[in-house]
């Protein structure tokens, strides 16, 4: 079986760790990069974080820091869930492993060019990174196979009632990925609220007993407690890596092929990902929306996942 060529641009963040630690070592997935923006904490702690969980798992794949501020819009963070760092909890040795000097949006334009047209982008945070790389170099939008997000929301949003954090943190970069051209399947919080990391999910996955099940119950510990103080749940929907179970196994999620937008130009519903689910607009589709998940499916991924490291 080929692999599938992967870069993740994300910004670590709980969830996105656990995305990293999936991408990395499912046998069908080719990681090529890590890509890294700003997003639930700045540039510079994200990159740490992203160069931490490499490093502790003995990731090797070059990570890249990127865009430290959205296109236009002024800078958010999301330290109400993911803590002072963006990645409270775990207790990493001293880093030693160091970023890679190109700007992530230059190696997006440079290894897209230099591609066969055969890498997914995955992105799980704002879309900064690659609606510059767009913008500075359109020709790559040809060379994407597909871009898998996980942001946006058919539904309610988790920032305002209509926008979902990754989408309203750069609306303006997402507005650029929308409406290039370029196959898009988005795993929203319509399916990520689906997939609660409950106290016995964290349990069955610390039982595998090795350093990346460690890793997760520690990342968890964190998440989930803070999930619980804004929102009330007793876990923490675990929202990125529902992007890299797809890819490994598509059949966890329900797509459908509709019309998507992001609203950029209202107040009230800035960031908003306008789905056209049922067609209303006549509109030609331009998108795959999430609108289902297997549940029990997706943490057996996340399972199968973990238990390959040593």
């Amino acid at each position: 079986m080929d692999k599938r060529k992967i870069i993740l641009d994300c910004d670590p963040g709980h969830d996105d760790a656990v995305a990293i630690m999936m991408a990395a070592v499912h046998p069908s997935l080719d990681l090529r990069a890590v890509t890294v923006v700003a997003g639930n904490q700045t540039l510079e702690k994200t990159s740490i974080n992203a160069l931490n969980v490499c490093q502790a798992l003995d990731i090797d794949v070059p990570v890249y820091a990127g865009c430290g501020r959205p296109m236009i819009r002024e800078k958010m963070t999301a330290a109400d869930i993911h803590g002072a760092t963006g990645l409270d909890g775990p207790v990493f040795a001293p880093l030693t492993r160091k970023l890679e000097e190109k700007h992530a949006v230059q190696f997006l334009i440079d290894e897209l060019m230099a591609s066969d047209g055969d890498i997914t982008v995955v992105t799980t945070g704002p879309m900064t990174n690659l609606g510059m790389a767009m913008r500075m170099e359109p020709k790559i939008i040809g060379k994407i196979k597909e871009v898998v997000f996980m942001g946006g929301a058919y539904t309610n949003g988790n920032v305002t009632p209509a926008a979902e954090f990754n989408i309203i943190a750069d609306a303006d970069a997402a507005y650029v990925v929308f409406t290039s051209g370029v196959k898009l399947t988005m795993c929203g919080l319509d399916i990520t609220r689906k997939v609660l990391c409950y106290p016995q999910i964290v349990e069955r996955m610390e039982k595998i007993g090795n350093r990346a099940s460690k890793l997760f119950a520690d990342l968890m510990g964190h998440f989930c407690k803070s999930q619980k103080e804004v929102f009330g749940w007793e876990g923490g929907p675990l929202h990125d890596p529902t992007t890299i179970a797809y890819l490994i196994d598509p059949s966890v999620l329900t797509v459908k092929h509709v019309h998507g937008e992001v609203d950029i130009r209202s107040t009230e519903s800035y960031g908003r990902t306008n789905c056209d689910m049922f067609g209303y607009q006549k509109k030609e589709p331009n998108m795959y929306v999430a609108e289902n998940v297997d549940a029990e499916k997706f943490w057996d991924i996340v399972e199968s996942c973990l238990k390959m490291y040593s």
